[in-house]
């Protein structure tokens, strides 16, 4: 179907902008890969491609969490779901989103970011980290090419 198609339904394909707390109550917690995932998304969707129908995602990194976390903040971001069948996760010795639309890819690359010591309040310490991520600029967590 195409976007024409469409043209009469008030909820197809509508924009999303999740705060922390949405990204929070989604995946249970709030940690630094739901939000990278997340930004990753919302920068594909804004750039790439913004129909979600149209896309389709893969998730590379160990499999497990807190890297396959990246799934569900991609999921939120770019549209792209389990239940449409259009984003995976693939098994990778190194993490990045893979997207394709049209005939046309993109490779979005996160950058390192710290993690704090083992014998602090752990959770709460990666909550922080989360929480500076999801507003600092594209260009500071992730590379595209």
């Amino acid at each position: 179907m195409d976007a024409e198609s469409h043209s009469h339904c008030k909820y197809y394909n509508i924009e999303n902008d999740f705060s922390i707390a949405d990204l929070a109550a989604f995946h249970g917690h709030l940690g630094p890969y739901i939000v990278l995932g997340y930004r990753i998304g919302k920068y594909v969707r804004s750039n790439f491609c913004d129909d979600p129908f149209r896309m389709k995602a893969e998730v590379r990194c160990a499999g497990v969490p807190p890297q396959s976390c990246l799934a569900d903040g991609v999921q939120l971001g770019s549209g792209c779901t389990l239940g449409k069948r259009n984003i995976e996760i693939i098994p990778s010795e190194t993490v990045s989103c893979v997207f394709e639309a049209d005939g046309r890819r993109i490779v979005i690359t996160p950058r390192p970011f710290p993690l704090p010591k083992k014998d602090m309040d752990y959770e709460a310490a990666i909550e922080a980290v989360a929480e500076e991520m999801y507003s600092q600029r594209g260009d500071e967590l992730f590379d595209i090419s």
